[in-house]
């Protein structure tokens, strides 16, 4: 059997900057995961000494608080600050973009509608800068029952998939006077989930590796399964079933934004000396 990886894979420039970062801020503490994959986090932990607390009043004048590639909400940032606590920001500047629009559109009148997930972190952060609330909506169906301002601004958490995007978008621009469409899903993301798409539609088995609460990685999940039907989701070649790969020719693997290199050569390794 053939292995073979996708054109695009694995971590993007956000989780490598904020990797950068961490590593550069030993002894430091992440407020919330700094990214979608434990095992990195653990890597973290032990050899730069990167703690990680979900309870924001843990932090104490003078720590040093790593601030996620999610972001976090405006009011838990100023709270840090006006504690006297060391900020390192890592927030994505792909997850910033989003929410300086939210920001700035909100302070103009405009109603803001957020196209992802309203329990993902990055969207509990986006939202919070919209200073006249916004409406979190995961399909069209979400949209039908909002009674919304003739003036909208439409953004999209940074891992969706923009055909999703595209029908919320075509669903609001004929029904109201102004929708301002910002295309906020990053880069990484367009060229994953391309890469992804081509690749399973050749191949006969599709690994995807990530954590299973990574949004993006689901994401890139949903598009293998739907050409490939057998595909599946693992976090590192522990959770391989090498029933899978039986009579198969091809074997796709792709990978989440969040998920290291060093997993990524954990599982083409397995898989290759099962194959020999």
């Amino acid at each position: 059997m053939k292995i073979e990886l996708a054109e695009n894979y694995g971590f993007c420039f956000g989780v490598k900057r904020a990797i950068k970062i961490a590593e550069e801020n030993k002894n430091s503490v992440t407020y919330g995961p700094l990214i979608h994959n434990a095992k990195e986090i653990q890597r973290l932990d032990l050899d730069y000494k990167v703690g990680l607390t979900e309870d924001i009043s843990t932090f104490k004048t003078g720590d040093k608080a790593v601030i996620r590639t999610h972001g976090i909400p405006k009011a838990d940032l100023k709270f840090l600050k006006e504690k006297g606590v060391n900020v390192v920001d890592a927030t994505c500047p792909y997850v910033t973009k989003p929410q300086q629009i939210c920001e700035e559109m909100s302070a103009l009148g405009y109603d803001i509608i957020i196209f992802g997930d309203d329990e993902h972190p990055e969207i509990k952060g986006v939202k919070s800068y919209a200073s006249n609330g916004a409406y979190v909506v995961s399909s069209v169906k979400d949209l039908e029952e909002l009674k919304l301002k003739d003036h909208i601004a439409l953004v999209a958490q940074t891992t969706r998939k923009v055909e999703d995007y595209l029908e919320v978008a075509n669903y609001l621009i004929p029904r109201h006077k102004e929708v301002r469409v910002f295309n906020t899903i990053c880069n990484a993301t367009f060229e994953n989930q391309d890469a992804v798409r081509k690749l399973a539609k050749r191949a006969d088995v599709m690994i995807v590796i990530g954590g299973k609460n990574s949004s993006n990685t689901k994401q890139l999940f949903s598009i293998a399964r739907e050409f490939c039907p057998e595909s599946y989701h693992i976090e590192d070649e522990k959770d391989i079933d090498f029933s899978w790969f039986k009579g198969k020719k091809l074997c796709g693997i792709s990978a989440g934004a969040s998920t290291p290199d060093w997993i990524i050569q954990k599982v083409v390794d397995s898989i290759s000396n099962k194959e020999q």
